[in-house]
């Protein structure tokens, strides 16, 4: 018999957040996350996305044991501003019985039709800063800190329960030694002439926060056409400032400002954590800090995470800017590869511009959705 349970009391939710290192241990391609962290993301009064956002989170147990679980999350801006009658599900993990996945997913369609809302789509976090997707393709491939992980058997639940595709995302990586920068530095010299751009370049953390806040505000401009954007509040901004700023090395931040030192581009780099969170996993005490500062310092593969350009200045090579300063930082650290976070199949925009490093897709995933 399966019980599901919400998840209210402290120690269900630390149950809700640890289910997945039961789940997926000693899994070769599995990155935990920070449980303190986690923790954070569910805490109503410290996580900022609480504002605009409901959320319930559920257990599902059999034989007195966990084994599952859903978030079930309505993004009262979405529905609202955006006229999206939609309910969202996430946090989702299971063992591999479907009876179990279709008793959590009840609760989701409980909270939609309470609601009037007319459909269903996951795995989505609260906003488009949290992790996406089901993996599709690509399951012997390291997952990174910032997407979930899944087995293959998740997409066929999901299909089998009358899901159908809703957005694809790929996840790309190539070879730091096969890019020729040359087109970019003598373009970024061309560019930063024409309109009058320069880069700004960091050493110090605390030199870049004064930047942040037009940086997100630079990002909700950037994004705003997108399908399901919802654009980042003002405590979000403080609030991701926090959690995400420390683990960027600052060289690994470069903004693009025009003559009156507007933000016009922007784009954060970050050293790749995945093999440094599976040694701490979860925990930064005693030794996760040490694997994660290491990792700082030393990795040699990149993740490209956020890449944002004023819509004014796209289409105008802008990024050629970026590029050439990434590519003197990348060299100083011996960077050897880069990889590419989820980029929604429709967007060509970031396809193009990334079409001349040759990169390989490793891995495809998506969201579902289903009528209510």
């Amino acid at each position: 018999m399966i019980t599901i349970v919400e998840a209210t009391t402290k120690k269900q939710i630390k149950d809700y957040v640890k289910f997945p290192f039961a789940l997926y241990k000693n899994h070769p391609y599995w990155v935990p996350p920070l449980i303190s962290d986690e923790l954070e993301t569910f805490d109503k009064t410290k996580n900022p996305a609480f504002e605009n956002a409901e959320a319930y989170f559920y257990l599902a147990y059999k034989e007195n044991k966990i084994v599952g679980r859903i978030a079930a999350i309505i993004n009262w801006e979405e529905v609202n501003n955006q006229q999206k009658k939609k309910v969202r599900f996430g946090w989702w993990d299971v063992i591999d019985d479907i009876e179990i996945t279709k008793a959590l997913l009840e609760k989701v369609y409980e909270l939609g039709r309470k609601n009037n809302l007319e459909h269903v789509e996951g795995p989505l976090g609260f906003s488009n800063l949290d992790k996406v997707g089901v993996v599709t393709e690509g399951f012997d491939y390291m997952g990174s800190m910032i997407t979930w992980y899944n087995f293959p058997y998740y997409k066929d639940h999901l299909e089998k329960l009358g899901f159908t595709k809703e957005k694809e995302y790929f996840e790309s990586t190539f070879s730091f030694s096969n890019v020729d920068a040359s087109p970019y530095y003598k373009a970024s010299d061309l560019i930063g002439k024409r309109y009058g751009l320069k880069a700004v370049t960091f050493t110090n953390t605390k030199d870049i926060l004064p930047y942040v806040d037009e940086m997100f505000d630079l990002f909700n401009a950037s994004y705003a056409k997108l399908a399901s954007f919802v654009a980042v509040s003002e405590r979000q901004k403080d609030y991701f400032k926090k959690k995400y700023i420390p683990f960027v090395n600052p060289e690994y931040i470069i903004f693009v400002v025009d003559q009156t030192n507007k933000l016009v581009a922007f784009s954060i780099v970050m050293p790749n954590f995945a093999e440094a969170l599976k040694k701490a996993n979860g925990s930064l005490f005693p030794f996760g800090f040490y694997h994660l500062l290491q990792a700082k310092k030393h990795s040699k593969e990149v993740l490209f995470y956020l890449i944002g350009i004023d819509p004014d200045y796209q289409n105008k090579g802008v990024t050629a800017i970026i590029f050439k300063q990434y590519h003197k930082v990348f060299e100083e650290k011996g960077i050897i590869k880069c990889i590419r976070t989820p980029e929604l199949e429709e967007n060509n925009a970031i396809h193009n511009l990334w079409k001349n490093f040759d990169p390989k897709v490793d891995r495809k995933r998506r969201t579902y959705r289903k009528e209510l």
